[in-house]
């Protein structure tokens, strides 16, 4: 006879939003069971650069449009969690920078979109100058001008960590998942061969949803995939750098953010306009210069004859939108015990949680009995990608 089990809710997706929802179930006592078919984190949350937004990005004409404004409450939100008094305690979560800031290198076009970037976000930007400086601007030769932002960056392997942490006995590794039916009807899932029977089942795979959908016989929601091809520059001479780089059309020219190697050196990782179409239609070496390029333009008084570089492709997955448009918010879709959903964004992954918790809320679900799931094969952590490139 296969292994039994039941819990109130089943999380397929072992991403920093399955892991958060799991983490605030715990928090309302239901007893919860999380299935990853790989590592914690491997998949879009190690490869997302830690911004906790708060819409700033969104604002570059001057408007403050959907995503920003929806966006906007997450920074404090994290911020509370990350001191130990918000929704979840994620004390010892390494934070890499309480602020995220808007850049203009100096051009005409730059430095009129911070201005409207700065006016649009109605006292969330303020400039600085001086010593308040990101440590890489801060050089003679730096003519442009810097907004801090009320943003936060966390350190994505850490997070995962410490989610974890707060999952306890509920994590679980898995290879095979196929639907389990009774009378016609999803009732759980057959977790390699082991029948996990839940009042709700939530897929929060990211890119996985689909498979896993397929596997159910599910055609809807669809899902949309955003291909990025990232930038990764490890070097003795790289100081830390959290900004996005403006230049004259609606997305930042590149976005940076620092992370610790464990030799002690700092990471870049790239991203903005230069990992978007014209970046993902390049090849790893064409993509290298193009960002070497950039760097050097930006940055003339940096040396960068010792930094290595490396490139990673990304896709972020989303809810499908006409036109391939950006979610603005964290996407949940509803078929009977099925729960579908992707966060679009790191930052919303408490959206995300607040739109299952208020779906249990509304069809009266709340905590009952579960099995005992201790000695259960666990996922393990997912390694940082800049360790696996340039170790």
């Amino acid at each position: 006879m296969p292994q039994a089990l039941s819990t109130d809710v089943l999380i397929v997706g072992g991403g920093v939003a399955g892991l958060w929802l799991n983490a605030c179930l715990h928090q309302q006592s239901f007893s919860t069971l999380l299935v990853e078919s790989a590592s914690l984190g491997g998949g879009q949350s190690v490869k997302s650069q830690g911004i906790i937004h708060g819409g700033a990005k969104y604002a570059l004409h001057g408007a403050l449009t959907g995503a920003s404004e929806a966006i906007a409450d997450m920074p404090g939100r994290w911020g509370k969690a990350l001191d130990g008094t918000g929704e979840l305690d994620l004390r010892g979560v390494r934070l890499l920078s309480d602020a995220h800031y808007l850049w203009s290198p100096g051009s005409l076009a730059g430095n009129i979109t911070s201005f409207f970037a700065s006016k649009a976000m109605r006292g969330r930007v303020d400039q600085v100058k001086g010593e308040q400086l990101p440590a890489a601007l801060q050089h003679p030769r730096f003519k442009g001008k810097v907004y801090r932002l009320a943003e936060l960056v966390v350190d994505v392997p850490s997070l995962v960590t410490r989610l974890a942490e707060l999952a306890g006995d509920s994590l679980l590794a898995a290879q095979q998942i196929e639907p389990l039916r009774e009378s016609g009807e999803l009732i759980g899932l057959r977790v390699d061969g082991r029948e996990v029977r839940a009042q709700r089942i939530v897929l929060s795979a990211g890119q996985g949803n689909a498979d896993l959908l397929a596997a159910l016989g599910i055609d809807q929601p669809q899902q949309q995939l955003r291909p990025l091809h990232m930038v990764l520059a490890k070097g003795p001479e790289l100081k830390p750098l959290y900004a996005h780089c403006l230049g004259a059309g609606p997305k930042p020219r590149i976005t940076v953010t620092t992370h610790p190697g464990t030799d002690g050196q700092w990471v870049w990782y790239l991203g903005g306009d230069l990992a978007e179409a014209d970046g993902v239609a390049r090849d790893e070496a064409e993509q290298i210069k193009v960002a070497q390029q950039e760097v050097a333009t930006l940055l003339p008084w940096l040396d960068l004859s010792r930094v290595r570089w490396a490139t990673l492709r990304v896709n972020r997955a989303e809810p499908a939108q006409s036109g391939l448009v950006r979610p603005d918010n964290a996407f949940l879709a509803e078929q009977g015990r099925l729960l579908v959903g992707w966060p679009t964004k790191l930052a919303l992954a408490p959206d995300f949680s607040d739109r299952v918790l208020a779906a249990l809320a509304r069809d009266g679900i709340r905590p009952g009995s579960a099995s005992v799931t201790q000695g259960l094969p666990r996922p393990p952590l997912a390694r940082p990608v800049w360790e696996e490139l340039l170790p």
